[in-house]
């Protein structure tokens, strides 16, 4: 599907501004939106929305439907009458420049509670009936998973793979049982699911309204320890006990020379073949009513995937499978329509990725921070980009503009200016202007390459350890002179919608 020319912001709202340890769907959010609108950007572009589980990845989540109740803003939740200003302002004193997700979470699900507690009390008028509705019309993945949540929480947060072999192995009777005792906590868990998606509805309804649509993110695996797993365990390579035989990961590559061992199941692409591919025609529909766009992500193992051994510690022993990706894009399209899709082609491009791609028109990505080797045939530089596609200037995966000109090569450094034509001191503006000036329908720019900030507010070193997924930006950082010089290169370049 091709899209108009225009461009964006690639900003997880985890990294909004606000008192409360975390950007969340409240009043910061909307500011952002109206600062979207104000500059002439016609995407937000953000990461799963996912419940992350540990190490905080969004591409590590406990469930391809549910939303993540970190984001749940405890000053709308005030609004509804469902906690008071007293509850959200006796608080911890949160760093505001990252997210300590220990006491996020720990301060979050206190709130929470209590917002359940005045439901539960009566509090909320309408609201009731909307939580209703919201269970009946979900009950298809909601019922399993605040059931999963809740066998979790009821068992120290053990893995599912953990749990006894009744459970595990999903026995009728077992599963009938745990749904009786732990009602109360079920319903707990399909209450704070109903004020995300609330949340998160009128949120980007608002967006929509002001001309901006979400592009969303789909990450092409899920966790081990997730409900779909758990649920669909005949989807999946894993051996009568639950345990995968082979996990996701890719080869030795410019990010980690013993490759990355991701570590998630790999699908039984048979399995999912033989039901017509219903599980992954759920998941995209769901999608796309949470975004307007949708970025898969790793959409090279949409042809082919690398698949590790188990028991191994690198991915360097993988092996390239072969996946059904015609069959299962032709399945969408005939299930979904036209699909709105990106695809994140970036790594070991074969022809039959590209061959992929271009059969159902999506387009692919373009870093132009890959661009600046030297070499001017390079797919990642402007003048050998294509209409369709999409062009950043990094991803959440890259170091910040301004970080990779101060950490990379001299030549580098030297063919980047001279591409550029620029001097170097605000290299950041100048790979924004190559990026919107190029021939791409789309340019999507992370908010930290406007700013202009250093690799302290990278987002996310893949295969590395330390404090991934934390950053925030601050109140005060879009001024009114940031917003200005965005929205002249956005109309310069005829991408304002």
């Amino acid at each position: 599907m091709r899209f108009p020319r225009a461009n964006g912001i690639l900003l997880h709202p985890t990294s909004l501004p606000g008192a409360f340890g975390i950007g969340d769907l409240g009043p910061k959010a909307y500011e952002f939106i109206n600062f979207l609108a104000r500059t002439g950007q016609s995407y937000w572009q953000i990461l799963p929305l996912g419940p992350t589980g540990y190490g905080d990845s969004p591409y590590s989540s406990y469930s391809a439907f549910a939303g993540n109740t970190l984001l749940i803003s405890p000053e709308k939740l005030a609004d509804d009458g469902l906690v008071t200003p007293d509850d959200i302002n006796t608080k911890p004193n949160f760093p505001t420049e990252r997210v300590d997700y220990g006491w996020v979470i720990d301060w979050k699900r206190e709130v929470l509670a209590k917002a359940f507690e005045s439901f539960h009390a009566g509090t909320g008028g309408e609201i009731g009936g909307e939580f209703e509705v919201f269970q009946r019309e979900n009950s298809w993945w909601l019922d399993d998973f605040s059931l999963y949540q809740s066998l979790k929480q009821a068992r120290g947060h053990k893995p599912w793979l953990d749990w006894d072999g009744p459970l595990k192995l999903r026995d009728p009777d077992a599963l009938d049982t745990a749904r009786s005792e732990l009602r109360g906590a079920i319903e707990a868990e399909n209450f704070c699911q109903f004020l995300f998606f609330r949340q998160w509805s009128a949120l980007k309804e608002y967006a929509n309204a002001k001309g901006v649509q979400i592009i969303g993110d789909v990450p092409i695996f899920v966790a081990l320890d997730s409900v779909d797993v758990w649920c669909n365990q005949d989807k999946f390579k894993l051996d009568k006990n639950g345990s995968p035989n082979v996990v996701s990961g890719v080869p030795p590559d410019y990010f980690s020379s013993t490759g990355q061992r991701w570590g998630n199941p790999i699908y039984d692409w048979d399995a999912m073949r033989d039901d017509g591919f219903s599980w992954w025609i759920a998941r995209f529909g769901f999608a796309l009513k949470l975004a307007d766009i949708v970025r898969i992500d790793h959409f090279i193992g949409m042809a082919r995937m690398w698949e590790v051994p188990a028991s191994d510690k690198t991915a360097e022993n993988g092996e390239w499978v072969a996946v059904p990706g015609g069959e299962l894009f032709a399945a969408l399209d005939n299930a979904l329509g036209d699909l709105p899709f990106i695809a994140e082609d970036l790594g070991a491009v074969t022809p039959e990725v590209e061959e992929l791609r271009d059969a159902f028109g999506l387009p692919g990505m373009r870093i132009l921070q890959y661009g600046f080797g030297g070499d001017p045939r390079d797919h990642h530089i402007p003048h050998n980009y294509v209409q369709n596609c999409v062009a950043y200037t990094g991803t959440h995966d890259n170091e910040t503009a301004t970080g990779w000109y101060r950490s990379t090569g001299k030549n580098r450094r030297a063919f980047c200016r001279k591409y550029l034509h620029a001097n170097g001191r605000e290299i950041h503006w100048d790979i924004v202007r190559a990026v919107f000036a190029s021939v791409a329908d789309t340019a999507i720019v992370p908010l930290q390459d406007i700013l202009g900030l250093g690799n302290e507010a990278r987002m996310n070193t893949p295969a590395g350890n330390g404090s991934n997924w934390q950053w925030r930006f601050n109140d005060g950082d879009l001024t009114d002179a940031v917003g200005d010089r965005l929205r002249e290169l956005t109309e310069t370049y005829g991408r304002k919608k």
